[in-house]
């Protein structure tokens, strides 16, 4: 079982930045890789980033590449998603997800996950 908390969430105006966080607890951390996906109202789940056990390897949806970053501290058990230049169309709930399979690297699709957080509210002013 893993329980994953996000936080960092907020509001901001356009153009600006923000910081979210993910803390996991218990498994190992680093045995797990991670992802940020985001849901808009009345819009699907949307990939956001991923990144591997290692911190190692990044992936990225292509309405964030250039702006956002995902990045790890397998010490704190957490993951980071740092958003800049943010758009009003980035207004979303914000949810963390683990994937414990360790065959797979990096992982897009929200369906291979095994575990969610319950999401954080990020709303971009115009």
């Amino acid at each position: 079982q893993v329980l994953l908390v996000e936080s960092g969430g907020g509001l901001v105006q356009a153009g600006g930045p923000l910081r979210l966080s993910c803390a996991a607890s218990g498994r190992t951390f680093s045995s797990y890789a991670m992802g940020w996906f985001r849901q808009a109202p009345g819009k699907e789940r949307e990939f956001v980033a991923a990144i591997s056990r290692s911190g190692g390897s990044t992936d990225y949806g292509d309405a964030v590449k250039g702006r956002f970053t995902i990045s790890r501290d397998n010490a704190k058990n957490t993951v980071y998603l740092q958003m800049n230049s943010l758009k009003p169309e980035d207004t979303a709930v914000y949810y963390c997800a683990a994937d414990l399979n360790p065959t797979r690297v990096l992982v897009s699709r929200a369906p291979l996950y095994d575990y969610w957080g319950q999401g954080t509210q990020v709303t971009v002013s115009s």
